[in-house]
């Protein structure tokens, strides 16, 4: 699930990623490369049993030529103890075999402490003949007060994952969610990676109904939101001219966002209030989605009047 879940998240947002977990090797001009997901199809047939699935190699090459090109291989262990430096290695040097290069950044995301190798030397009484070592971001030593601002989105998800204390956990997620909204206009990726953010905080019932009271409702997080999505609604509308295909696809987030809403406060939705949902029209589920906070139970979302 976890590595699974950060290959995604690598994949998906390359830039973001890398200048976040590989800033010292990436430098500051990687919004002038060009940066390039090696295809595991092809890594598979050439490296057999060898080719490890979950890490993410990352091919960043400058079209200008003011640097060479680098190989980045990213991997991510959740248990720390499981992480072992020979296998990275391995792999790194296949991987520099296959593409004749000599420039890979192995880099590690840890997000629990733990005992860990740092280098493998390789050698004999008089030399090392072998050194290897890797770019190391430990998520949990990080303070998400530093972060909570951040335009970048990987680390605006990551925030859970970073330390902070019990007490700073509502304020923690709703940066992390608020980040998400204003930093990725695709309702689809919103909705992938609130899942993603709802995972890695694992707050109790007790602390969601507490953000719900607090963040929700002084904040209009989520009215604000569904405001959002009207407004870019309408602007996509009339400049395409096409307002009718406008309301279709407006529809069907604000059907999308109240599903989701109502899943988080009142747990998995019957087959009828689906139904019921997905033939509505947007007036209607966008009054259903303004009382979704102050509800006290599912009914009271739909009722009349």
């Amino acid at each position: 699930m976890h590595d699974q879940s950060f290959k995604n998240l690598i994949l998906d947002y390359p830039l973001q990623a890398l200048a976040f977990f590989a800033a010292e090797e990436v430098g500051d001009d990687l919004a002038q490369a060009r940066i390039v997901p090696l295809r595991q199809e092809q890594l598979m047939e050439r490296l057999g049993e060898r080719f490890r699935a979950l890490d993410v190699p990352l091919l960043v090459e400058w079209p200008d030529g003011r640097r060479e090109g680098i190989l980045f291989v990213i991997e991510e262990e959740t248990e720390t103890s499981r992480f072992s430096i020979h296998r990275l290695a391995h792999y790194c040097l296949d991987l520099a075999e296959l593409l004749d290069t000599d420039r890979v950044v192995p880099v590690v995301i840890f997000l629990r402490p733990g005992r860990r190798r740092k280098v493998l030397r390789l050698g004999g009484d008089r030399h090392d003949y072998l050194e290897f070592r890797y770019l190391a971001c430990e998520l949990f030593r990080l303070e998400a007060a530093a972060h909570l601002d951040s335009d970048n989105l990987v680390v605006r998800l990551n925030l859970p994952n970073m330390a902070h204390s019990p007490e700073a956990r509502l304020e923690v997620y709703a940066a992390a969610q608020a980040g998400l909204v204003h930093l990725e206009p695709d309702p689809e990726k919103q909705s992938k990676y609130a899942d993603f953010i709802d995972y890695y905080a694992d707050l109790s019932d007790d602390e969601l109904a507490r953000y719900r009271a607090t963040y929700l409702n002084e904040r209009g997080e989520l009215m604000r939101l569904a405001q959002t999505l009207r407004q870019e609604g309408r602007q996509e509308g009339w400049q395409e001219g096409r307002q009718e295909g406008w309301q279709e696809g407006r529809q069907e987030e604000a059907a999308r966002l109240l599903k989701r809403q109502l899943t988080r406060r009142f747990g998995t939705l019957p087959e009828e209030v689906v139904g019921k949902i997905d033939a509505a029209d947007l007036p209607t589920l966008e009054a259903w989605l303004d009382r979704v906070l102050d509800a006290e139970s599912l009914a009271a979302v739909f009722q009349e009047g």
